[in-house]
């Protein structure tokens, strides 16, 4: 069977013989079909999320595996998460086939390990009250394969991201998201419009689930943590939006209660 994303897509047939402009077009045209494919998989996202935000609840985790694109979209994802809502580093992981050095490094063949799926994912310690999400363009990386698998054994709920219907990781997970993205705009190059739709529902996972786990307020992240002066000051912006204190004022307020913006709410509400 060749699954769509390795089909060959009749509109960019010939875009090595278009101008830039036209390249452009074809390409920014065919990206349209990543938040169109995000749409029709809303139902099954729904799934996903409240069963992440059952295991951030639990004190468990959610545990991103994936190969090649699909695993350095998930790292990004897992490592924005602390910075973001306060969480510690071990809220959201993402291990990716090839280790470390496959962020930086193409390490394609770590994907057909069944073996060091298993392994990988058994390093992390995993228990029942832990989420492990799978996610592979294909949907048939014997890397994920064998995470997943080795999820279930050890009583995980698991959940499947592919943009093919009819592949090897939607049997065996939980819950099933599809993006059916459709053939790339350069044959079987899955880091355009199969990456995008991956990153947007992981995107999508964890904000849902930390605004459900409440790390929101109304829509601000009040859990930031000052790692940088850009957060700091928005920390103060944030503070200042919610009391109608000024920037100094705010600004006394985080120093005093540790930089943390709840802290500071309650203690200005209790004077």
């Amino acid at each position: 069977m060749i699954f769509n994303t390795e089909k060959r897509n009749p509109l960019t047939k010939h875009i090595d013989k278009a101008s830039t402009y036209e390249m452009l077009d074809m390409i920014n045209k065919e990206n349209l079909n990543s938040v169109i494919a995000v749409d029709r998989a809303l139902p099954e996202i729904v799934k996903v999320v409240d069963a992440a935000a059952k295991a951030i609840e639990q004190d468990g985790r959610i545990i991103y595996v994936g190969c090649g694109t699909s695993g350095r979209t998930a790292v990004a994802d897992a490592a924005e998460c602390p910075p973001t809502y306060g969480v510690g580093y071990d809220t959201v992981v993402a291990i990716i086939a090839g280790g470390e050095s496959a962020i930086t490094r193409a390490s394609e063949g770590a994907e057909d390990s069944f073996e060091k799926g298993r392994e990988d994912l058994l390093e992390k310690k995993i228990t029942p009250k832990d989420i492990v999400i799978g996610i592979s363009a294909s949907g048939n990386a014997a890397y994920i394969v064998s995470a997943l698998k080795t999820a279930k054994e050890h009583g995980c709920v698991t959940a499947a991201i592919s943009s093919n219907k009819q592949c090897k990781i939607a049997e065996i997970a939980d819950y099933t998201i599809c993006t059916e993205t459709g053939p790339e705009v350069i044959t079987g190059s899955t880091r355009m419009k199969a990456g995008n739709a991956q990153k947007m529902v992981l995107n999508m996972i964890s904000t849902c689930a930390m605004v459900k786990t409440g790390k929101v307020y109304e829509n601000m992240m009040v859990n930031l943590k000052p790692t940088n002066i850009k957060l700091r000051a928005r920390m103060i912006g944030i503070v200042m939006e919610i009391l109608g204190t000024d920037e100094a004022e705010s600004e006394k307020l985080l120093v005093d209660n540790d930089f943390s913006i709840p802290k500071a709410i309650s203690a200005y509400k209790e004077v």
